[in-house]
């Protein structure tokens, strides 16, 4: 009889939990950070670095593949407003929960003076670089976005993961171009990108087999790097309210996968709970997009087309978990300066916040810079972004956990509408190291 193997969610959930234990383990020995930091956490840039490597590849082959699938521009058209609307639409919902909340509970009356001035002073160099980085952003022109996305040197854009906006571009710009030639002519081109991504898959899969040893070594370096307790404490209910609201987010995934899909929400969170776990471990939607398709293809159901394209899409502009940490942020900063903002100033927090997150990279702490035009915009000091340095770190892992779960929702909902029903969710997996 063949032996069971362990599921893989579980192989990284153990990952996880012996990290945060050798973590806190070794902390306690003076030897012990920096053989973390030499030792260990090398192999988690490494489980990084290898998942990064295969993101451009993933979405020039995915895309070019999902796009080229469609036979026809209608069917690409109706896809792409039917996904960017979506996307938006749980984005100002993020926000408004964020500001519901943070406005409800008031975290900021629990930050003293002295915990202020302490944290200003111990993250001054690293909230200066994040201003100075927003105010340059800040100083393009409106349109500037929008050139942005068009490179002009498609082998540059290729070399940063952050110009994923661009390699998207690239891809579509193929796709659209093999829908419109002949189908004789096209093939040979398809038949390659096929392939190709069928090797990114599979290449996906081997380097999955090194997860649950990726994020231990990642969890054990947080730990030696975490602040001081006295720190988490006192931001401990700024930290509680954007919590709050993220779980209430995934919340609203599941209601919103049950009534478009008519789908169990408890069977779609264990469909995704690998790439959430992974999400959480990276804190990258980039990093977790290999493993997020593999999810929502085989064990959600949703046609590959439609995977290849709104995946890729949303972890560049579906910052869901994102812009509900910079509604929070910002007004829990503005508490903690006792300023007092206007209803005129929030709904202006919901616009600036849902158009930051679109534009924040995928990539860990993207979205601290995006914060400060947040803040500008409302008048908030930009200063006070020293004061949640301390806890962005573990927050930020959280809220990358919605962006991924949000990214899932909405290929589930763009699959249904567009007539390619979402299949059962399938019990016994494809691939299951």
């Amino acid at each position: 009889m063949k032996k069971k193997k362990m599921p893989m969610h579980w192989k990284i959930l153990i990952g996880m939990s012996l990290g945060v234990i050798a973590g806190l383990v070794l902390s306690q020995f003076n030897w012990g950070p920096s053989f973390v930091r030499d030792w260990i956490k090398p192999f988690g840039n490494i489980f990084i670095n290898a998942l990064k490597l295969i993101a451009v590849p993933l979405i020039l082959a995915s895309l070019i593949k999902g796009v080229s699938d469609l036979k026809d521009l209608t069917n690409l058209s109706k896809m792409g407003f039917r996904t960017v609307f979506t996307f938006i639409l749980t984005t100002v919902t993020a926000v408004s929960i964020g500001l519901l909340l943070v406005n409800l509970i008031k975290p900021g009356a629990s930050i003293s003076s002295e915990t202020r001035t302490d944290l200003l002073s111990s993250y001054e160099t690293e909230a200066t670089s994040n201003i100075n980085k927003a105010f340059a952003q800040q100083e393009t022109g409106p349109l500037q976005g929008l050139v942005d996305i068009v490179p002009e040197n498609f082998m540059a854009a290729a070399a940063d993961n952050r110009n994923m906006l661009q390699v998207i571009f690239f891809a579509l710009f193929i796709g659209v171009g093999l829908i419109l030639i002949p189908t004789e002519a096209a093939k040979p081109v398809k038949d390659f990108f096929d392939g190709f991504n069928e090797v990114i898959l599979k290449m996906i899969d081997i380097i999955m087999l090194a997860a649950p040893y990726g994020v231990f070594a990642l969890l054990a370096a947080l730990i030696i790097d975490s602040p001081s307790t006295d720190l988490f404490a006192a931001l401990g209910m700024y930290a509680l309210t954007v919590v709050l609201g993220l779980i209430l987010m995934v919340g609203v995934y599941g209601l919103i996968v049950y009534l478009f899909t008519k789908r169990s929400p408890l069977a779609f969170y264990r469909g995704i709970a690998p790439a959430q776990l992974l999400a959480f471990s990276t804190s990258s939607s980039a990093a977790t997009l290999p493993v997020t398709m593999e999810r929502v293809i085989d064990y959600l159901g949703v046609p590959k087309e439609v995977a290849s394209f709104v995946l890729p899409v949303g972890a560049t502009i579906n910052m869901d978990g994102t812009s509900l940490y910079q509604a929070v942020a910002a007004v829990f900063i503005a508490q903690a300066f006792g300023l007092d903002l206007s209803l005129a100033t929030q709904l202006g927090i919901i616009a600036t916040a849902t158009l930051a997150s679109i534009g924040s990279a995928a990539v860990p702490g993207a979205g601290m810079v995006m914060l400060v035009i947040v803040l500008a915009q409302a008048g908030i000091p930009e200063a006070g972004l020293a004061l949640i340095f301390g806890v962005d770190r573990p927050l930020d892992m959280c809220r990358t956990v919605v962006n991924v779960s949000g990214d899932a929702a909405v290929s589930c909902v763009v699959a249904q509408s567009i007539t390619k029903p979402v299949e059962s969710i399938k019990v016994v997996p494809k691939f299951n190291p």
